[in-house]
């Protein structure tokens, strides 16, 4: 019980979903309809791909090709695209807290060691864009994107229709930014060794990684893959399952319960209906700059069927506040830890840079969608 009270004292948006699912139970007393608010497919798929690239990770794949390809730099503008683009591409396969949990400590450990402080705040900053931005592209790079490409029930074709003109216009913008930066000679330190990759674990890991695409695209049941998943690990590698965010799980469960409520109350659901219509991706951009996009996406896929213009809004969504994705705080903690004195202008830098990509990205959906 205390682990639990714990668990709520420091994952606020945890304890508001609970809190909201708390205060809509006082308006729809608990009967047998709150376990179909429950997404089961949405929450199986979640819970074996962190537990993939938890093992992943675990294993140090992700630190060693971050290694391979800064071995190969020569000056400072191809240091920090590498450490920008990194996140930027691997959170599509991996979703972006993944990505930014691997690759932010690695580049304050890269920047310092090449003596480039003085451009850490730019570059973690610009790393968790580009991992918020990366990880729209698929529908398992993030957890909106799993839920509402399951939830409206999209194909591949209209997500990547829908996701990949945004998402080339942020590789443009992230290029940009790497143009507009001093560029100097650089010599990368060499890397050690480290220990060997367990080969046959990475093995496992990517049997179980094309399992988890194939339940994306419906060729095998999620309830199959989730107990394979768990029956696997527990066998071969079962400190991985503690690597798993299961508050991410709780906080689905919560939204998913407060949604369930408030779509059996007629006159909230008339009138959200009513603020959505036509509006829904500026509408779920600005409910994210508040609650996150993630529960932005939970709460509002509950009363629209426009499940494409939801999807850009959730993640354009994710740019803006430091609460906008709940990725960002990774970053942010990470940086504080590093250094206390760098947190304001953290902040600063975070946040102007966030609303020009906001800003620019929002134009482009205007002239292609609008």
């Amino acid at each position: 019980m205390k682990k639990l009270l714990d668990l709520f004292k420091h994952d606020t948006v945890l304890a508001v979903s609970w809190l909201l699912a708390l205060v809509s139970a006082l308006l729809v007393p608990p009967d047998r309809t709150y376990l179909g608010y429950l997404d089961f497919h949405t929450l199986g798929l979640l819970f074996s791909l962190m537990a993939v690239m938890a093992g992943l990770q675990r294993l140090g794949l992700f630190r060693r090709l971050g290694e391979f390809l800064l071995a190969r730099t020569s000056t400072t503008r191809q240091l920090e695209g590498a450490l920008i683009f990194l996140p930027f591409f691997i959170s599509m396969a991996v979703t972006n807290d993944v990505a930014l949990i691997t690759f932010v400590p690695f580049a304050l450990e890269v920047l310092r060691m090449a003596r480039r402080e003085e451009r850490l705040i730019q570059t973690v900053v610009m790393q968790t864009i580009a991992a918020n931005l990366g990880s729209m592209a698929t529908p398992i790079g993030n957890p909106q994107n799993l839920y509402l490409y399951s939830h409206y029930g999209l194909g591949l074709g209209v997500f990547f229709r829908t996701m990949l003109p945004l998402t080339v216009g942020s590789a443009l913008l992230l290029a940009l930014f790497l143009l507009l930066t001093p560029s100097r000679p650089l010599a990368v330190p060499r890397f050690g060794d480290g220990r060997p990759l367990d080969r046959r674990k990475v093995a496992l890991y990517a049997c179980l990684f094309l399992l988890c695409l194939a339940a994306v695209v419906k060729l095998i049941p999620v309830w199959w893959l989730t107990l394979l998943v768990l029956v696997t690990l527990l066998a071969a590698d079962h400190p991985a399952l503690g690597r798993v965010d299961y508050s991410l799980l709780l906080t689905f469960g919560g939204f998913f319960i407060f949604v369930g409520n408030l779509g059996r109350l007629p006159l909230f659901r008339q009138v959200l209906g009513q603020l959505l219509a036509g509006r829904e991706a500026i509408c779920c951009v600005l409910a994210s700059q508040v609650i996150s996009n993630v529960p932005a996406a939970l709460l509002l896929s509950g009363f629209t069927e426009n499940g494409r213009a939801l999807l850009v809004g959730a993640n354009l969504g994710g740019l803006g506040t430091l609460i906008a994705s709940m990725a960002s705080l990774i970053s942010y903690k990470q940086v504080a830890r590093a250094d206390l004195g760098l947190r304001g202008r953290y902040l600063c830098w975070f946040t102007v840079a966030n609303l020009i990509f906001l800003a620019a990205l929002l134009a482009l959906y205007g002239l292609l969608y609008g």
